[in-house]
């Protein structure tokens, strides 16, 4: 599942006639690379939760036919937030472990390492398995701890690190959350970490949150440079 809901106030005025994930970078939108990166990892089916300017999302991508995959589109009338947005999707999506990816990031990680994971968590143990990166300078303080492979708890944890925005979780993660109603990720991830059922992994590859029109400017001038 790629999320794609949001309404992308801090990079206004981009996306008052543009949803985030069709801004361009590298002289491609940057929900494409995504999509392009899903299909060389072997993913053949993508679900894409939609809500401001969202039909242009689905006329610029349409069945998916053109990048070797096929896509379906969950139509939030409002955005509901990650847990939200995910839950409403859930009977677009035909597995009980599935990837979700955030479709306003720019990322160079390989899909297919996700595999091992998602066998793990469809073996029944754990709920989540999160892509961490090492903080940005506009996050310094980073999200979760991390040791060994496992997520912790320990909300002090001096090495603490950046969610990425992908991710791997058992749909039993979303029991609680109603289909249609706004609801935030963060809270169901630090249940399946105090649980012991949350796993890890720190990607040091290449990894942009774009989440201004500076930043935005500073991928599209890298990749065009082939930086």
């Amino acid at each position: 599942m790629i999320l794609a809901a949001g309404r992308g106030e801090r990079m206004r005025p981009l996306t008052d006639r543009t949803p985030k994930p069709l801004l361009r970078a590298g002289d491609k939108p940057l929900i494409v690379w995504h999509i392009e990166r899903l299909a060389a990892a072997g993913f053949t089916h993508i679900v894409i939760n939609l809500a401001h300017l969202g039909a242009q999302i689905e006329d610029a991508l349409g069945n998916g036919a053109a990048f070797g995959v096929s896509i379906d589109y969950s139509r939030e009338g409002i955005a509901l937030e990650t847990a939200g947005g995910i839950a409403t999707a859930l009977p677009l999506i035909d597995a009980e472990v599935f990837t979700v990816v955030n479709g306003d990031i720019y990322c160079e990680y390989d899909f297919s390492r996700l595999a091992e994971a998602m066998a793990r968590l469809a073996a029944g143990h754990d709920q989540a398995h999160l892509v961490l990166v090492d903080n940005p300078s506009h996050h310094p303080k980073g999200d979760f701890a991390f040791e060994e492979g496992r997520m912790t708890s320990a909300g002090d944890h001096p090495d603490r690190l950046t969610f990425s925005g992908i991710g791997v979780y058992h749909r039993t993660l979303f029991a609680q959350t109603r289909c249609g109603e706004k609801a935030p990720l963060a809270p169901l991830l630090r249940q399946a970490i105090d649980a012991g059922r949350a796993s890890g992994e720190h990607y040091r590859g290449r990894w942009t949150d774009v989440g201004t029109p500076e930043r935005l400017q500073q991928l599209d001038e890298s990749l065009r440079n082939h930086v």
